[in-house]
């Protein structure tokens, strides 16, 4: 059945899988501001404990499936998505909708959609943007690929949880944009690397280089978040958005250009950084950690 044909549930009960660092206070928004019941699922208690605090129940996936309309991912990879979509599907009925928030592979995602698409079941890719913190203050930038009827379907769900709603196009196009989004931030933060280290060796330190810039045409949220927050007092946190999530966002933006024969040298480069920091232990320190190899203090 082809998605635009799907007729869909009215949302009366919503599920969410998947509560890390930014799924806990998504579905935390999504209990407060939807007005509707949450079930949610996570591998470890703790956040569900937090969560119940704002009248999220604990459920197993297969309830979950069984008993909300709408169902909501956020997992680590598109491998974490593949298996979660394959043991909700047998307890899934036709006109429910599952939206992955998480950031998975366009191939995956469009795989995924047409096999539930053919089920009578409509699915969505709605991977969000911004930081932690803008996920805890529900100012999430979030971008959707999904058919129309789909995505108002699922925008005022979104809107608990995010700022910017951004429909791209047929399902895919969420990860499409949300993936490139990713590979502009990883190259930009191998090249304020970069300045740093051309800075500090000509005598102006990071700490003068930095905010200096930030006060010209070289400014950029990446610079005033990334650079200003973290390279500047080389703080590279566990339980961010760690090297090894960067490599498998920028791998999903490596195989979509060899898919269309582009070469992209600079995407490339910045993946041979990315793993050089992996292999110098930084796998699951804040992504800008890559700052060590092009700038060893």
């Amino acid at each position: 059945m082809p998605q635009d044909t799907i007729p869909l549930r009215p949302i009366a009960t919503l599920g969410f899988i998947g509560l890390g660092v930014m799924g806990e206070p998504m579905c935390g928004h999504l209990a407060r501001r939807s007005g509707r019941p949450v079930l949610a699922h996570d591998v470890r208690p703790e956040p569900l404990a937090r969560l119940a605090a704002h009248g999220v129940k604990a459920a197993q996936p297969a309830e979950i499936a069984d008993k909300c309309d709408l169902v909501l991912l956020s997992l680590p990879d598109g491998k974490a998505v593949a298996s979660v979509v394959e043991g909700l599907q047998p307890h899934l009925a036709r006109g429910q909708c599952v939206v992955d928030t998480s950031t998975s592979s366009v191939a995956l995602t469009r795989e995924i959609g047409a096999r539930l698409a053919a089920h009578g079941i409509a699915y969505a890719d709605a991977p969000v943007a911004r930081t932690r913190e803008a996920a805890a203050r529900g100012d999430l930038s979030i971008m959707v690929g999904a058919t129309d009827a789909v995505f108002a379907h699922i925008r005022p769900v979104l809107e608990t949880m995010g700022s910017d709603v951004t429909y791209c196009g047929p399902v895919g196009c969420g990860q499409v944009v949300k993936i490139l989004n990713n590979m502009l931030v990883f190259q930009h933060t191998a090249a304020l690397a970069e300045a740093i280290a051309i800075g500090r060796r000509n005598g102006v330190p990071p700490e003068v280089l930095l905010p200096t810039i930030a006060k010209g045409s070289g400014d950029s949220f990446v610079l005033r978040n990334h650079g200003m927050k973290s390279m500047l007092p080389r703080d590279f946190p566990e339980r961010a958005f760690s090297t090894r999530y960067a490599i498998k966002d920028l791998s999903y933006a490596l195989e979509m250009a060899a898919a269309c024969g582009l070469a992209v040298p600079g995407a490339d480069l910045t993946m041979q950084r990315l793993r050089q920091s992996e292999q110098a232990g930084n796998g699951d320190a804040y992504h800008p950690a890559m700052l060590g190899v092009i700038d060893p203090s």
